[in-house]
């Protein structure tokens, strides 16, 4: 008899945990994108060389072509929704996008609201000098200092690090990393704070002979997919989907993203 009632709860138990299953994966993003036949993106243009609009006014970049290959991979169509980075997770929260993918540092506030998948790349803060300070400013120590002014991004991990390193120098922040930079090509600020890709590509296009790269990383900063929390189905295809163009050696998905566009800078063409 004990057995007969054990039985069944066991089987009734197995059918609960069947159906919840089921229920998670009908209200899973990833299950709504299949069903829709579209990923939408959420991503804001203007941070080389992940997003950015070229002459033609196309959004172009890694994160660009990582969201294609995803789409592709879920045999889907791609649909990017430009956003300012600032109101991005909110944004995501209210249904406007699927997922963001937009260079976005994991960082544990950002944690709290959102979920993060495994890393697809890691970068950290580095600083652009003016040139004027070549003498007097060989690392973020000798920049914090009382008349020195530091810009970065609205919203970006730069103006967070800023906040933290600087405490003497004055912090200042702008809408745009185009904004912020041209305040030290301009001599109206002593350095501009980001991300160390978009610094080494500014450098190569319009930081020769008029700006430092102080390019010893202050921080480590893991970028990551962010999307709804309570959703384990689409964060297990997503790190299976990057684990999976990382290690696959055949066709080597990622690598070949990296190089086209953090090795090779023939796009600065398409967006100067």
């Amino acid at each position: 008899m004990i057995k007969k009632i054990l039985l069944t709860l066991i089987l009734l138990f197995s059918t609960n945990i069947s159906a919840d299953d089921i229920n998670l994966w009908k209200k899973s993003t990833l299950n709504k994108i299949i069903e829709k036949g579209v990923l939408t993106v959420g991503m804001e243009p203007g941070y080389m060389p992940f997003e950015m609009k070229d002459k033609k006014g196309r959004i172009i970049g890694f994160d660009v072509d990582i969201a294609k290959n995803m789409a592709k991979a879920m045999g889907v169509k791609l649909k990017i929704v430009p956003t300012t980075f600032d109101g991005i997770i909110a944004s995501l929260l209210t249904g406007q996008f699927d997922i963001i993918i937009s260079g976005m540092t994991v960082t544990q506030s950002r944690n709290l609201k959102v979920n993060f998948s495994d890393s697809y790349l890691v970068v950290g803060q580095t600083l652009l000098l003016n040139k004027k300070l070549k003498n007097t400013v060989k690392n973020a120590k000798d920049l914090d200092k009382a008349g020195n002014i530091v810009v970065a991004k609205l919203g970006q991990t730069g103006e967070i690090v800023a906040r933290k390193f600087f405490k003497n120098a004055k912090v200042i922040t702008f809408e745009t990393e185009a904004d912020a930079v041209s305040e030290v090509l301009s001599g109206r600020a002593s350095a501009f704070i980001n991300d160390q890709p978009y610094n080494v590509v500014f450098m190569d296009s319009k930081g020769k002979n008029t700006l430092i790269h102080l390019d010893t990383p202050l921080t480590y900063e893991p970028l990551a997919f962010a999307i709804k929390k309570g959703d384990p189905d689409f964060l297990n295809w997503l790190n299976n989907y990057l684990k999976q163009i990382k290690e696959d050696k055949v066709l080597n998905t990622h690598e070949k993203l990296y190089k086209k566009w953090f090795v090779d800078t023939k796009w600065l063409k398409r967006v100067q």
